[in-house]
């Protein structure tokens, strides 16, 4: 429906006073924030995307993904028969499979995202894109994390863009796909509202701020701005797309701050895993961390608390 997109208008000055507004939210204390936190655990992708990447450190996420907080602390909050883990563990197609043994050897379904069609840069070919995806649904992905090419958006080739996402679609089979935007190379908010528009009409579970490795990765002008689409989606056609910003996510704080814009853009119903993830690497050690903090009242030693 190119006539959703045509005359798209997106007030800038508007939103981004609105996305300091945010900023200025104050901090929640005490048993809220653990709250929060743990509610935030639950919706972290728990990543590991780097060149170096090894069965052995795949094997140590993904035991933190089913341990993301040391058991005496959920027990002080008496939240340890809660069964709290991250929403996924996010890997290049290569370490699926050992995200996969090492989850199904712990006994957990925790399940396993692939980035794929690309990633980062989205320039290959369609082909390649999408054997890309089919490999990496074999191996065992339930997830999978494309990322669009940014020049269909910078050129206007809207129809072209559709296409694409709906064959990456239809590769993905059963497994959810979550579309990136990379939203800081799309060059304008306006165009991501109508990139955020195409990945829906193209069947995206989920729409995606970032890959993690742009420059400028997920804000809260471009969080509006996609959450904004997602509510006229959801308004047009009665079905409901996740959301979720990656990349540079790195405090409690900032994690507890992206609940309550969702919270408040879309409503309670989105605060879940299933319609709502948070991509991020060092993140879970901070809000580790600050529960240590909220139990014992002192910050722990970087020993006391085990990587991810």
């Amino acid at each position: 429906e190119l006539g959703w997109i045509s005359k798209v208008y997106v007030n800038r000055p508007a939103v981004v006073r609105h996305a300091e507004q945010i900023k200025k939210w104050k901090t929640l204390k005490g048993n809220w924030q653990a709250a929060w936190l743990l509610k935030a655990v639950t919706c972290i992708d728990l990543t590991t995307l780097s060149g170096d990447d090894t069965p052995s450190n795949v094997h140590r996420l993904c035991f933190k993904a089913k341990h993301p907080i040391r058991e005496d602390l959920l027990k002080a909050l008496d939240m340890h028969d809660k069964g709290i883990t991250v929403g996924a563990v996010c890997v290049y197609p290569a370490r699926v499979s050992d995200a996969v043994n090492t989850l199904k050897a712990a006994g957990c379904n925790i399940p396993v995202a692939s980035v794929a069609a690309g990633f980062p840069s989205g320039q290959t070919p369609l082909e390649t894109k999408l054997t890309e995806i089919r490999l990496a649904v074999e191996y065992g992905a339930r997830e999978i994390d494309i990322v669009i090419s940014r020049s269909l958006v910078l050129t206007g080739q809207w129809e072209g863009l559709y296409e694409e996402i709906r064959l990456c679609r239809a590769a993905c089979g059963e497994a959810h796909m979550k579309t990136i935007l990379a939203t800081g190379e799309l060059g304008s908010l306006a165009n991501v509202y109508k990139a955020s528009m195409i990945a829906m009409m193209a069947g995206s579970d989920f729409i995606k701020t970032s890959t993690g490795k742009e420059v400028e990765n997920a804000t809260f002008p471009v969080g509006i701005v996609m959450m904004r689409a997602i509510k006229e989606y959801y308004w047009q056609t009665g079905y409901k797309v996740g959301f979720k910003p990656a990349g540079g996510i790195r405090t409690a704080k900032e994690a507890i701050t992206w609940l309550m814009l969702v919270k408040q853009e879309l409503g309670v119903e989105w605060l879940t895993p299933e319609l709502f993830r948070l991509g991020a690497s060092s993140l879970l050690g901070d809000i580790e961390q600050q529960i240590f903090y909220h139990v014992t009242g002192t910050y722990a030693l970087q020993h006391e608390l085990a990587m991810a």
